[in-house]
């Protein structure tokens, strides 16, 4: 795969506590997305957040890694649902943190074998670069299902 490179700008307006923000890719595929305090502290409706954000990179690039090796191995997924669940605490000594990122994978490969699923899976989160990143500092937990009819 070629070196790939994506730009996103963001611009903040006001203090942390009642600021907000904008954040646009610069492919045009999003744009002012807004964001704020209150919204990562809570669903605030119409707002996004860094983690709401970093859980669709993650979701995005590990469905790519997944259909590509099923597509390897001569069985192309119909469709991938793939949810990520970001988690940020508080860890003593070292602020706030992402301590993890729990997925669920839902499958539809008519006539695949789920044993053979399932290691194709983890191949396809050892491949994935945002699961790397991640684990560098955090859990990634997978939990994948396969519907073979």
């Amino acid at each position: 795969m070629p070196r790939i490179e994506r730009t996103a700008s963001v611009s903040w307006e006001g203090n942390v506590a009642r600021g907000t923000g904008l954040a646009s890719g610069d492919t045009g595929s999003f744009s002012e997305l807004p964001f704020s305090l209150p919204s990562r502290l809570n669903a605030e409706s119409g707002k996004t957040s860094p983690e709401e954000l970093l859980a669709a990179a993650h979701g995005g690039c590990l469905a790519m890694s997944i259909a590509s090796e099923l597509t390897q191995a001569g069985s192309p997924p119909e469709r991938l649902d793939v949810k990520v669940r970001i988690v940020m605490d508080e860890v003593a000594g070292k602020g706030h943190l992402i301590v993890g990122s729990e997925v669920d994978v839902d499958a539809r490969v008519p006539g695949f074998d789920e044993a053979r699923f399932d290691a194709l899976v983890r191949s396809a989160d050892e491949g994935c670069p945002f699961s790397h990143l991640i684990r560098a500092t955090a859990s990634v937990t997978v939990r994948a299902r396969l519907n073979a009819t």
